[in-house]
């Protein structure tokens, strides 16, 4: 990727940059962008965070300010309301459409985030299958009855993978991977990236950090959240009202609870972090599945560096 961006950029492959939370992914996106800019290489950057897609869920999704953005162009951040709810589907679109855009003005684009399905509907060939509402609603009221339990014991039975992909907590997604099953007569298939081609080649930079150390990071993340506002951030959301996503997201759901009396700060602190392990090791399974992915210690002194060098070609 030598000297200026110009002519041919469409060629040059998606840089992404995966990992757990709490691993520096959007510190090092705009270091990367910010090395390559130095370069006379430009680069804007694509949110695959699911929860930084809402507008006003800044504290709790540790989403990059406007004024620590360092100049350089972000997309999807901020582009529904918390009412709304999210669709992978439709992520892809804007997604896709983002990363044309941008080379289109010669420039490279930067995919980051932690959420799997979201990073892999842009990157890996998924088509989307079709729905059929009576079946959603059938399953949905039965995940309103049973809980999530049951489902994911039912998919879990049908296909083990995407069972261990999803886990046992994410409702809505349970009900889409068995309404696909249901319909199609064929697994889902959501929890295995690495038999999907690619949709455009992709040069992946996915971080790691110790159990241990990924362990203390994330409860300071959370301790953290809170001491930044993040109980004034919900109450400030709650009155015009959440949707089913929103309302479930990993502390948010539980700074509602502090709020309704239901749980103590301690409590809802606990819970959070209980629930961001989880999910942490998760993302870390999900992104385990990409071939070819370069993985860098987060800590590493020479990170920014060597991510570079993977970006240019020259690793």
């Amino acid at each position: 990727m030598p000297g200026a961006a110009g002519e041919g950029s469409a060629q040059r492959p998606i840089i992404v940059i995966v990992g757990a939370t709490g691993t520096g992914k959007s510190e090092l996106s705009l270091d990367l962008a910010q090395a390559l800019g130095e370069r006379d290489v430009p680069t804007e950057i694509v949110n695959a965070d699911a929860m930084q897609l809402y507008r006003g869920m800044d504290v709790g999704t540790a989403k990059v300010p406007v004024a620590g953005r360092r100049g350089i162009p972000h997309h999807l951040l901020d582009v529904l309301d918390p009412r709304e709810e999210a669709s992978v589907a439709d992520y892809q679109v804007l997604a896709r459409r983002a990363i044309e855009e941008i080379e289109g003005r010669g420039a490279v684009p930067i995919l980051v985030g932690g959420s799997g399905l979201y990073v892999s509907s842009v990157i890996q060939d998924f088509r989307f299958p079709v729905t059929d509402p009576e079946v959603r609603a059938r399953l949905e009221a039965e995940l309103a009855e049973a809980g999530p339990g049951r489902l994911h014991a039912r998919l879990a039975a049908r296909d083990a993978g995407a069972a261990q992909a999803i886990g046992p907590h994410n409702g809505r997604r349970l009900v889409r991977a068995l309404e696909v099953i249901e319909l199609t007569g064929e697994p889902f298939g959501s929890g295995l990236p690495e038999d999907r081609a690619g949709w455009r080649a992709s040069v992946i930079i996915a971080l790691d950090a110790p159990r241990p150390e990924l362990v203390i990071r994330l409860g300071d993340r959370v301790r953290g959240m809170w001491a930044a506002g993040l109980l004034d951030e919900v109450a400030r959301l709650v009155p015009a009202g959440l949707g089913v996503t929103a309302w479930r997201a990993i502390g948010y759901a539980q700074a509602i609870g502090q709020l309704e009396a239901q749980l103590t700060e301690a409590e809802a602190i606990e819970d959070t972090i209980a629930l961001t392990r989880r999910y942490a090791r998760r993302q870390v399974s999900w992104f385990r599945r990409y071939a070819g992915a370069h993985w860098l210690d987060y800590d590493d002194p020479d990170l920014r560096e060597t991510a570079l060098g993977l970006a240019i070609g020259k690793n």
